[in-house]
């Protein structure tokens, strides 16, 4: 389990602590873990989500479900990365089948200054020459001469296993109800309050940070791993996942607007084209984004008081964090235990 320098007994009442009902209100990827943690520990759990079950307006559609701690510490503090390496802990377990195959990042000569600082900011990673890239990515021969290989980082496919989740959870004996908004307020027993940005009435700090993704099939072009192209106005990663399909994404942009703009469709779109030229040939399926929900500082928080527990602010990281999250909280309502990292009594 993920350790923490300090703990302390938490606020929950005792006879909430053991019997009382559970219920957790979003079933993304955030509300989902939580769930199904809290049920296989023998909770009786119900899961409460505003949208149906295609969860088409969930910020976790539209994510990549990149699980990549290492190169994550380029730009985020250093407990996303403590507690994502947790997490990939808990997707072996619960997904042995997850590919754990490593990411490559990548860049053409004009960006090397790029390169060279996301290499200083992270750890974990091998330094390859072109021979290394080609052996690691045959449609990649010839194309970079050096790339840095994270062999421990994975990545899920976040529709699908965003449905097995839901699935795991009513086989464990929870209930899942769609087309369902709740309140916090308004339930019994223990709430756990997984939704997002709709969470304002309760966190009116929260921010929206847009994600676009395109989503391309091509059979000319064949990855195995997450390749990030370094950039200095648009890094960009391309995921690989079954029948020749690849994400492409993603823009981080301080808007709330949920539209994919044109500048952003053109800049993604290049960023795979320079990859790899066969993406010119490619046939666009998708276009989408999901403003992922942030607090002033970026990080988590999993704030408590009187039987309540909010879990949001996973920002970019909802995939990574997530499994870990769930077991903070779990750690909490069996055992009052704080991680004093992430929770806040409020």
């Amino acid at each position: 389990m993920y350790q923490t320098t300090q703990t302390k007994r938490g606020p929950l009442p005792v006879d909430l602590r053991t019997n009382a009902p559970i219920s957790v209100i979003g079933a993304g990827i955030a509300g989902a873990w939580q769930a199904l943690m809290l049920a296989r520990a023998g909770r009786d759990v119900t899961l409460y989500e505003s949208g149906d079950s295609e969860m088409t307006q969930a910020t976790s559609h539209w994510a990549g479900g990149m699980l990549a701690p290492w190169c994550e510490a380029e730009s985020a503090e250093p407990v996303i990365s403590r507690i994502g390496m947790r997490s990939l802990d808990i997707w072996r377990e619960e997904f042995p089948e997850t590919p754990f195959n490593g990411s490559l990042v990548v860049s053409h000569p004009r960006d090397r200054a790029d390169y060279e600082r996301f290499a200083k900011l992270t750890t974990g990673h091998q330094r390859l020459d072109a021979k290394g890239i080609a052996e690691l990515e045959p449609a990649l021969e010839g194309r970079f001469r050096e790339g840095l290989f994270f062999a421990d980082e994975g990545h899920v496919e976040p529709r699908v296993v965003l449905a097995k989740l839901h699935e795991r959870l009513i086989a464990a004996g929870g209930t899942i109800h769609f087309m369902s908004a709740q309140n916090p307020d308004e339930l019994d027993g223990v709430v756990i309050d997984c939704r997002g940005l709709s969470a304002r009435d309760a966190a009116p700090e929260l921010r929206g940070v847009k994600g676009e993704m395109i989503v391309i099939e091509s059979k000319d072009v064949q990855l195995s791993r997450p390749v990030r192209l370094m950039h200095p106005r648009w890094p960009v990663y391309v995921i690989p996942r079954p029948d020749n399909v690849f994400m492409v994404g993603a823009t981080t942009i301080e808007s709330e607007d949920e539209g994919v703009s044109v500048r952003s469709a053109l800049e993604l779109l290049t960023a795979a084209y320079a990859l790899h030229p066969a993406f010119g040939e490619a046939r666009i399926l998708e276009f989408g984004s999901g403003l992922r929900p942030a607090f002033p500082d970026n990080l988590p928080r999993i704030a408590l008081g009187n039987g309540r527990i909010a879990v949001n602010g996973l920002y970019r990281h909802g995939f990574l964090l997530s499994p870990a999250l769930a077991e903070m909280t779990l750690a909490y309502v069996q055992r009052g235990v704080i991680n004093n990292e992430v929770m806040q009594c409020v």
